[in-house]
Formats: structure tokens, C-alpha cells, sequence
């Protein structure tokens, strides 16, 4: 899910930290090569421009990626997903542009450093190796206070975005019922919430920033100190130690700018964190529903208890029962927006989990029983007439799934509906939920619920 193409731009830095070391030590104690060290400059400098313009890039991707995966994912609530696709994705601009790259610094830097002065000063390269495990390890203590008050952070947000969106969506109810000041109030009582989880969340990312560059500053300078008093008393070359002196802040920079940037892409990770797991891999392509079986083996979920159902390729089939028994619920099995918490849905010998979502929802056509169509100036039943001619648009669909078709509708538009539906459903298979009894009229076989 999130592009790390970038990271591939860092491949020279380890070396250039070394490079620009060497020749500044060099230059310094009178030796040559200033002109080489601007020319190292300029490549260090040229290598972090080109990795800023590749992940900002990488960012775009991954945000585009990000938008596409919610919108489509069947679990989230549409407060939720608003918050997601707007503020959501722009959170994990920080984790793929200055969180990923630093985490693979402080790795490679580190570790190239402590390489180069074990030739140089095997004094100075074992302090620095006992010393760096200091700022994860804070950083780590730190770091989970911080995770748990970004999750409730993000929680607040979740909440305040979703409960907004439906004051929006039905201001015109509120009003006309007298309710629209008691929202308001809601509003801005979740509002101060999220102010006061966002400003509990800032006081720990400052206090780990602080407790990070003290660990950092004080790791430096137990390198730095001995070897200027060695330098004083002729036991070490002035190269040996300007070399030191230059790469000892170099090791442990990448340690400190990722502590930052753990703080910084925090809400970012919690935003990764609510990516549907089915976007994360793809899986089969679906069968060919002309010939496919459709099996319910023994599924439980929610009130449905233990359902076993088998429908043949171009049967069509009709759900009747009382409200709540679950036909709804079968039909989000089918769609995959559900699943079962014991047996399996199988469409062709392979279940259902196993097939690539995206692939399976192209394959049908559905018409849910409250579409919900922009512009939301609609009525009900013209809502519903739109929602019918586009699932009959779906020419390539083997499977239609409709639930009650009709239930807005009057007689005379309910008989074209019936006419269409009739004609779209010949040789594809069709599962409907009815209530009225003429659509008992159009299917082949009727199961109770």
C-alpha cells in the first residue's frame, strides 16, 4: 500500500556522510582537497533533493492508493471514511516523505560510521556503539505513551468527523424537529474533546523531543571529550580526532531526526493501521458465475444461525422471512461486505475470502434496499429508479442481487421494473429479497429465512 520507491535515493548518503568527513578532517588539519569536499557537498546536497522530490511523489501514490482502498472498503462507516480520504491520507505525507527515509538512516548511518572509526579509533567507535542504543531505548518508552494517546486522538476525530456529517446530512430534520442547537452543542462538546486529546498528544511528542536531543547531546560529548583531552596529550593525530569529531554527531543525527519524525507520523500510522486487509493482498480472480455454484456451508453471523443454502448457476432465488432474520445479511455475504463467523460462502469450489474483492463486486450488480445517491435531493422512489437502471446497465454482471427492488415504488413503475428485471435476469443468477408478493412472481424457487 504505501510506495517506497524513494528509498532507493538514499543509496549514496552513508557514503557521502563518510566522504564529506574525511575531506573536511583532511582540509582542516592542512591537507588537501577543498575542491573535492565542495564537489562531495554538492552530491549530498543534489541526493537529498532528488529523495525529497521522489517521496513527495511516493506520498501522492500512496495517498492515491490510500483514497481508493477506503472508498472502497465495506466496513467503515461514512463519518469515518470522510475523515479518512480528507484529513486521513494527508496525515501519511509525514510518514512516507520524513518517517520511512529516517528509519532506514538510522540504520545505514549509524552503522557506517561505527565501521570507518574502528579503523580510525577503536576507542571512539566502541563508545558510540555502547551509547547509540540510548535513543531507541527512550525513544521506545517514550513512544508508547505517545501511541496511545494518538489512537485517542484519532479516535476523537473519527468520532467528531462522523457525527458531523450526519448533523450536515440531516440539518433539514434537525430543524424541522427543534434539534439542530442540541447538536451544535454536541458538536463543540466533541470538538473540545479532540482539542484536548490533540494538545495531550503535542505535550508527549515535546517532552520525547527534548528527553532525545539531551540522550543525543550527551552521547556526543562522551566521544568528544576524551578524545580532545587524548588530543592534548598527543595520543591521537589531529586527523584521527577532527575525523571523530565530524562523524560522532553524524551517527547519532538519523537517531534523533527519527525520534522526531515518529512523533510527526504518528497520526499517519493510525491511519495505515485502518487499511481493509483485503486491499493488502490481492487474491483469486472470481469464477465464472454462468457455470459457477454458489454454496452457504453451514454460516453463522449475526441472527442468521447455522445457514446451509445451495444456488445452481441462473437460478433465481427469493428471501422471504420476518425483519431481522437476516436476509440482508446474506446478501452482504454475498457482496463480501460481510463474513461468516463459522462455515463458508463458496462460489465455485473457493471461498469466498479467498477471491479479489475488487474483481468479485465488477463481476455482479446489486441494488441495496436505502440507495444513497448524490445529489441527495432525490426522493426515495426516484433514488430507487436511478439505483435499478444502473444495476441493469451492468451488462457484464452474473449475478444480480437485489434487495426489495420495489419497496418504493408504485404499482405501474414496479410492473416496468418487474418487465426489466425479468429480461436482465435470463440466464444469470439472481438472488432477491422480497416483501411483496409479486416479486415471488419472477424466481424460481422461494427460501425462508
Amino acid at each position: 500500500m504505501v510506495d517506497r520507491r524513494h528509498l532507493l535515493a538514499l543509496i549514496p548518503v552513508p557514503f557521502l556522510v563518510l566522504a564529506q568527513a574525511e575531506l573536511l578532517a583532511s582540509v582542516l588539519s592542512g591537507g588537501t582537497g577543498f575542491l573535492l569536499l565542495c564537489l562531495v557537498i554538492g552530491l549530498r546536497v543534489l541526493v537529498w533533493w532528488v529523495h525529497r522530490a521522489m517521496a513527495h511523489r511516493a506520498a501522492e501514490r500512496t495517498r492515491s492508493r490510500l483514497r481508493e482502498a477506503f472508498l472502497r472498503s465495506p466496513g467503515n462507516k461514512a463519518g469515518e471514511v470522510a475523515t479518512l480520504v480528507t484529513r486521513g491520507v494527508h496525515d501519511v505525507t509525514p510518514y512516507v516523505v520524513g518517517y520511512l527515509p529516517q528509519q532506514v538512516l538510522a540504520v545505514v548511518v549509524p552503522l557506517a560510521v561505527v565501521i570507518r572509526l574502528a579503523f580510525a579509533d577503536l576507542t571512539a567507535a566502541l563508545t558510540i556503539l555502547l551509547t547509540l542504543p540510548l535513543i531507541p531505548i527512550f525513544g521506545a518508552l517514550v513512544g508508547a505513551h505517545t501511541r496511545e494517546r494518538t489512537a485517542r486522538q484519532w479516535a476523537a476525530l473519527a468520532t467528531l468527523g462522523g457525527h458531523f456529517l450526519d448533523v450536515v446530512k440531516g440539518i433539514g430534520t434537525l430543524r424541522a424537529f427543534g434539534r439542530a442547537e442540541a447538536q451544535s452543542t454536541t458538536v463543540r462538546k466533541l470538538a473540545a474533546q479532540h482539542m484536548t486529546e490533540t494538545m495531550s498528544a503535542l505535550r508527549v511528542a515535546f517532552l520525547s523531543a527534548f528527553v532525545l536531543e539531551l540522550v543525543a547531546t550527551l552521547s556526543v560529548a562522551m566521544v568528544a571529550v576524551p578524545v580532545g583531552l587524548r588530543l592534548l596529550d598527543g595520543g591521537v593525530p589531529l586527523l584521527t580526532a577532527l575525523l571523530v569529531l565530524f562523524l560522532a554527531p553524524e551517527a547519532f543525527l538519523p537517531l534523533r531526526a527519527a525520534g522526531a519524525q515518529y512523533h510527526a507520523s504518528a497520526q499517519g500510522r493510525e491511519v495505515l493501521a485502518k487499511v481493509p486487509a483485503h486491499t493488502e493482498n490481492i487474491g483469486q480472480a472470481p469464477p465464472d458465475l454462468a457455470r459457477a455454484e454458489i454454496v452457504f456451508d453451514n454460516v453463522s453471523v449475526r441472527s442468521l444461525k447455522n445457514f446451509s443454502l445451495t444456488i445452481t448457476p441462473g437460478e433465481r432465488i427469493a428471501l422471504v422471512g420476518p425483519s431481522g432474520a437476516g436476509k440482508s445479511t446474506i446478501l452482504g455475504l454475498l457482496l463480501g461486505f460481510v463474513q461468516p463467523d463459522d462455515g463458508r460462502v463458496l462460489v465455485g469450489g473457493v471461498d469466498l475470502r479467498e477471491i479479489d474483492q475488487k474483481a468479485w463486486l465488477e463481476a455482479l450488480s446489486w441494488v441495496p434496499q436505502r440507495p444513497t445517491l448524490v445529489p441527495a435531493n432525490l426522493s426515495s422512489g426516484e433514488q430507487q429508479r436511478v439505483a435499478l437502471a444502473n444495476a441493469l446497465d451492468r451488462q457484464q454482471a452474473g449475478l444480480f442481487l437485489l434487495d426489495e427492488p420495489t419497496a418504493h415504488l408504485d404499482a405501474d413503475t414496479e410492473a416496468l421494473v418487474l418487465q426489466a428485471t425479468r429480461e436482465f435476469t435470463k440466464g444469470r443468477t439472481a438472488v432477491i429479497v422480497a416483501h411483496r408478493p409479486t416479486l415471488l412472481n419472477e424466481v424460481n424457487r422461494v427460501v425462508t429465512v
